[in-house]
């Protein structure tokens, strides 16, 4: 099962990295090179615990829906949410949220299982770990740019 790691430091309180990291606006914005759209459950705002989204987005040439739901969520430390349709056999998001150097540390650990047997894992190990890995970075990469300015305040106002 791969395992994506990825440390994030942004110069914000934890209580604004983690509402802008559950946000569903917010996501729409890091994924809008997928036409990424929330399309059943929690459509907008902030996503909390036992809530869940549908996704439909276009990845590899092909449009997909995805559900996931929240199954942990612990404000402002942590949130997990966790696939219940899709693409993948399964996948676990962990959101964790420490104070690091007067802002935070925003650290994910994505596991997933991906379909197809024997073809899923050579998938995984040609490209699909790494696609995963910019989807994620670029994410995060939202996250920090909305939490380090007066932008987040659209978002979580």
């Amino acid at each position: 099962m791969p395992r994506i790691e990825l440390r994030t430091e942004i110069k914000a309180s934890r209580e604004i990295v983690f509402d802008l990291s559950r946000s569903i606006d917010l996501h729409k914005i890091s994924t809008e090179h997928t036409n990424e759209t929330a399309i059943a459950g929690k459509t907008s705002g902030l996503i909390g615990m036992d809530e869940s989204v549908t996704w439909r987005a276009k990845h590899f040439g092909i449009y997909q829906k995805l559900t996931s739901r929240i199954t942990e969520f612990e404000r402002p430390n942590m949130f997990v949410d966790e696939m219940v349709k899709g693409a993948f056999k399964s996948f676990r998001h962990e959101h964790h949220f420490t104070e690091s150097n007067g802002g935070t540390l925003m650290t994910d650990y994505f596991e997933y299982k991906s379909p197809l047997g024997i073809f899923g894992k050579i998938a995984d190990k040609l490209f699909l770990k790494k696609y995963m890995m910019d989807l994620l970075t670029e994410r995060n990469r939202i996250v920090k740019d909305f939490a380090e300015t007066d932008k987040w305040k659209e978002i979580v106002a």
